[in-house]
């Protein structure tokens, strides 16, 4: 199958994750794992927002400074960032300088401190994992949304959230294991623990 390559440890990945060694070792090491952490899930979601219109490989190579600009992605740090800290993030060529995307962090670390009272950001996404998991053999059959996505989406902007479309949840749910859409025949398929 073209989608998937044999690499030279013998093991098999997407195309996307075969050549290139930093996509190597996240989808072999991070991407599909489940993440449960208020903190691991608020960088996952604020990583996801940044990468909307771009490629996942510029914002995980630009990763290691986000995570110096934005305070490792504490929340109650991140909460309270002023305009000096605006500032600071749209002039920092580390990372990438969208004012809204900067904005929206800013404002989706407030939301998250917010959704504390009600369980936590954890419990809010974990709720809309789905009952299936899809099962792709190529990339033509991996989902771009789902209802359960488009659910989390408005559920997230109600809650105060901004950046959070269906296609970018969905990338979230991928990301932290909500879904498995590893490839069927990928060594990685079935590895986080969550779906049998």
């Amino acid at each position: 199958m073209a989608d998937l390559v044999v690499g030279d440890d013998g093991l098999v990945r997407p195309a996307w994750a075969a050549h290139d060694a930093l996509l190597r070792d996240y989808y072999d090491a991070e991407w599909g794992m489940p993440v449960c952490d208020e903190r691991g899930l608020f960088e996952r979601l604020s990583l996801e927002a940044f990468q909307s219109g771009l490629s996942w490989r510029t914002i995980l190579a630009k990763r290691p400074a986000f995570r110096a600009a934005f305070a490792d992605f504490d929340p109650d740090a991140v909460a309270r960032f002023g305009d000096d800290d605006v500032a600071r993030l749209m002039a920092d060529a580390g990372i990438v300088r969208n004012r809204r995307k900067v904005d929206a962090t800013i404002g989706n670390a407030r939301a998250t401190i917010a959704l504390r009272d009600a369980g936590g950001l954890p419990a809010f996404l974990w709720r809309f994992q789905p009952a299936e998991t899809p099962v792709p053999r190529s990339f033509a059959e991996v989902p771009t949304s789902s209802p359960e996505s488009i659910a989390l989406a408005k559920a997230l902007r109600k809650a105060g959230f901004a950046h959070v479309g269906p296609t970018t949840m969905y990338a979230l749910m991928e990301a932290v294991g909500m879904v498995d859409t590893h490839l069927v025949g990928s060594h990685r398929r079935g590895s986080s623990g969550v779906w049998a």
